[in-house]
């Protein structure tokens, strides 16, 4: 990356343009965004460990489409591992349904429909399907009446064997990647057809009567797009947060025997000398996935971090939407230039930085990754979907929402400290650093991560063919990056309404 005006001053993702140069790239679809740390993500996107944004759901979704989700510090150890076993038994193409049985009410299915983008509950019984409740099933019915007296079983459903046929091929060796990849491809395109003549946009994919997964129209289009972020034993990818505090060691041996992907060493003040002691009891059990660490925003924290242990070096303090640390003490600093400064000193040591926090459009995705960063971690973005964990709330309006909170505030903090006596929690509870509650819109036109996921992809595939790249690598390599003022940036703005 070079800059177009050399700034004076330390920057922010708005106070920056990326400036297109000649492209040999002729097709979005050309482009490779891949991470390249080490962590098997194939979209540069990793869900922050914020306890109202990152759970089961998120991460199978996100893992699905190429991405990694963080689990955060304070989620007890036998949830870590539940979560982290029913996260790897997802299948990595069909998507997960919403179960009930045939004497389950219409009410259990208005509950349990807010859990998905689907809009959808299968019926079973046990895996044996029964029938397909929609939430138009549900208007104008006794919310008590049963689902077996709701439910439609004559529906469209989809045969999981030519999937099977090309897993069991690629998985003998009879396909290379790439042809089981075509053929992949083929199928689901077949899949979208039928579909598309039955005019529904769900369908249930089932193996001998029972079943395997739904697969949905869009599902089926983002599926010949996105490459799922899978480990060696092909199944989805997560990490897990681990604090500062504790007996650090145990926690992450456990962690390992649970089979997670990354581990994420946390706090807020990663520069510190509990970190480097945390890093060293991490590294004391030669942990065979990446190590990120953090957070920082200088080289010299960079520096220490590597040196003890750190694959990846998470970098912000501040920028978070439900963060207020910098109006509580002035710490931090401006995002675009801590990535930098960061990236820069990471990537002479061979390691990597996570750009943490501070996005609120795509653009500013694609001007961390400029920056250096391997990866954008997102949290406050992804609060309002139905796949994070807070339960789907209206105002007075109708508008539908989930309560976001930062990771310092006092919120967190009392769930933090659950296991410590009153007075304690009473005490920490007094310096909090984030807000407890925010109020999360879900996007009507972009209700579920995967919408969010496709929208910023879009907009980083457009990114890396203005600047003539067709990898991360090159795209890096390659950004020409200018200084603008704030009318600047206003100018790029859309209107909403004319003038």
């Amino acid at each position: 990356m070079r800059f177009l005006n050399q700034p004076a001053t330390d920057l922010t993702y708005s106070d920056v343009f990326l400036v297109p140069s000649h492209s040999t790239v002729t097709s979005r679809l050309d482009v490779d965004l891949s991470s390249g740390d080490a962590t098997g993500t194939t979209i540069p996107l990793v869900v922050a460990n914020m306890t109202a944004v990152s759970g089961k759901r998120m991460a199978e979704t996100v893992a699905r489409r190429g991405g990694m989700a963080i689990l955060p510090q304070d989620i007890p150890l036998e949830v870590l591992r539940s979560v982290s076993e029913w996260v790897k038994q997802r299948d990595a193409l069909y998507e997960t349904p919403l179960f009930l049985g045939a004497s389950d009410t219409v009410i259990d299915a208005v509950h349990l429909m807010s859990k998905r983008p689907h809009n959808a509950v299968v019926v079973v019984e046990g895996k044996k399907f029964l029938g397909l409740v929609r939430g138009s099933d549900c208007e104008g019915v006794d919310r008590f009446s049963s689902l077996a007296s709701v439910m439609r079983s004559n529906v469209v459903s989809l045969d999981a064997a030519p999937f099977d046929l090309i897993r069991v091929q690629a998985d003998s060796g009879a396909l290379d990647f790439a042809a089981a990849k075509r053929q992949t491809d083929e199928a689901l395109r077949a899949a979208f057809a039928a579909l598309d003549v039955a005019g529904t946009d769900y369908a249930p994919v089932l193996r001998d009567g029972e079943v395997a997964g739904v697969l949905t129209r869009t599902g089926a289009l983002r599926s010949t797009i996105y490459q799922p972020a899978l480990d060696a034993a092909g199944r989805l990818r997560l990490g897990v947060a681990v604090g500062i505090n504790g007996d650090v060691a145990a926690k992450t041996a456990a962690l390992l025997e649970f089979g997670v992907d990354a581990l994420v060493v946390d706090t807020a003040h990663g520069h510190q000398q509990k970190m480097l002691e945390a890093l060293k009891a991490v590294r004391s059990l030669s942990p065979s996935v990446p190590v990120a660490a953090g957070n920082v925003v200088s080289a010299a924290g960079v520096r220490d971090l590597v040196a003890a242990g750190a694959d990846i070096i998470k970098v912000g303090v501040g920028p978070g939407a439900m963060c207020t640390t910098r109006m509580m003490t002035a710490v931090g600093r401006p995002q675009f230039s801590a990535v930098l400064e960061c990236s820069t000193a990471a990537a002479e040591l061979g390691a990597h930085v996570w750009a943490d926090g501070g996005v609120r459009y795509p653009r500013d995705v694609a001007l961390a990754l400029a920056a250096g960063a391997s990866q954008v971690m997102i949290g406050s973005w992804f609060a309002g979907t139905y796949e994070s964990p807070g339960d789907l709330l209206s105002d007075a309006g109708g508008r539908l929402y989930k309560e976001s909170f930062g990771m310092a505030s006092a919120r967190a903090v009392q769930n933090r400290t659950s296991s410590e006596g009153a007075f304690e929690r009473a005490r920490k509870g007094l310096f909090e650093e984030g807000i407890s509650t925010s109020k999360m819109y879900l996007d009507p036109a972009r209700p579920g991560v995967e919408d969010l996921l496709d929208m910023i992809t879009a907009g980083l595939r457009s990114s890396f063919t203005y600047a003539g790249a067709a990898s991360l690598a090159e795209f890096r390599e390659r950004s020409i990056v200018g200084v603008q003022s704030a009318a600047g940036y206003e100018e790029g703005r859309p209107l909403p309404q004319s003038w």
